[in-house]
């Protein structure tokens, strides 16, 4: 397989995968979890997270941590990140109801955003420094 540009490997974090995060866990070595994300090319990475939540205990402000996408079916490609979080802020219900839209669709985000807790989640943003493919 040949190797992506660097706008190949942007715009296939910007497409619809799952992501794995990974975080340094001091005290048992590093968590790895999936979650959903969203990015858009030359931008930042987001994605929402409970403060209380294992991944949630272990971000701060300039926590350096690694997110890989993948695509599940041949030809198989991945895009690995790593960089530092930017920002974390609270979440709000328009955080949540796009991010549901972009995994679920119109009806299925809508549903899963009325049907969810939105208060009290946090917002992430990375910037993405480093790109392996």
């Amino acid at each position: 397989m040949a190797a992506m540009t660097e706008m190949e490997k942007q715009q296939f974090l910007a497409d619809l995968h799952v992501g794995v995060l990974s975080l340094n866990d001091d005290t048992k070595g590093p968590l790895t979890a999936p979650i959903w994300y969203d990015y858009e090319p030359g931008g930042e990475l987001w994605f929402i997270i409970s403060p209380n939540s294992l991944k949630g205990k272990l971000l701060e402000m300039g926590v350096r941590l690694s997110l890989v996408a993948q695509s599940e079916k041949p030809p198989y490609k991945y895009v690995s990140i790593e960089g530092p979080v930017v920002s974390i802020d609270e979440s709000n219900e328009a955080d949540l109801l796009a991010m549901a839209v972009r995994y679920l669709g119109e009806d299925g985000g809508k549903q899963y955003a009325e049907n969810s807790n939105a208060s009290g989640g946090i917002i992430v943003r990375v910037k993405p420094e480093r790109w392996l493919s």
